[in-house]
């Protein structure tokens, strides 16, 4: 036996080595990647479900509700809300809320629910209407006398 050091077995276990260190750190980076991935899934996920929930109106007790906006400038809105049986008109800019004007709000029929369900409503009553008139199966055509 010699004490020279063969180059071929210790290149190959070296190889080996080096190889398998990079193998276990592109692993651990892939890892790595799926659990952020993951995360950023869930945070996704979450805000969907609070939109969906809407979780401001709850929050107030559902007495707060706006029932209107509109822009007056870049940045400015006008935004009516009703809070318990008032209306307030409020411009909203620049970090700022200003009360503009206070009033009793309306009555609503006792049948109309409010929100996105009655606007459903309506909407599908508008289409199913538009619908028969396009086939011509419903209303006054025009040319018919």
């Amino acid at each position: 036996m010699s004490n020279t050091p063969n180059p071929e077995n210790g290149t190959g276990l070296e190889a080996l080595a080096v190889g398998g260190d990079a193998l276990v750190g592109m692993a651990t980076l892939g890892k790595t990647a799926a659990a952020l991935a993951l995360v950023i899934a869930i945070i996704l996920i979450c805000t969907a479900l609070l939109k969906r929930w809407n979780p401001q109106q709850r929050a107030a007790g559902g007495h707060l509700r706006v029932v209107g906006s509109a822009a007056v400038g870049a940045r400015e809105r006008v935004v009516i809300v009703e809070v318990e049986g008032t209306w307030l008109v409020l411009g909203v800019g620049g970090g700022q809320v200003n009360k503009l004007h206070e009033r009793q709000a309306p009555s609503r029929p006792a049948d109309e629910t409010p929100g996105k369900q009655a606007e459903d409503e309506r909407f599908a009553a508008r289409f199913a209407r538009a619908l028969k008139q396009n086939a011509g199966l419903g209303g006054s055509r025009r040319g018919e006398s």
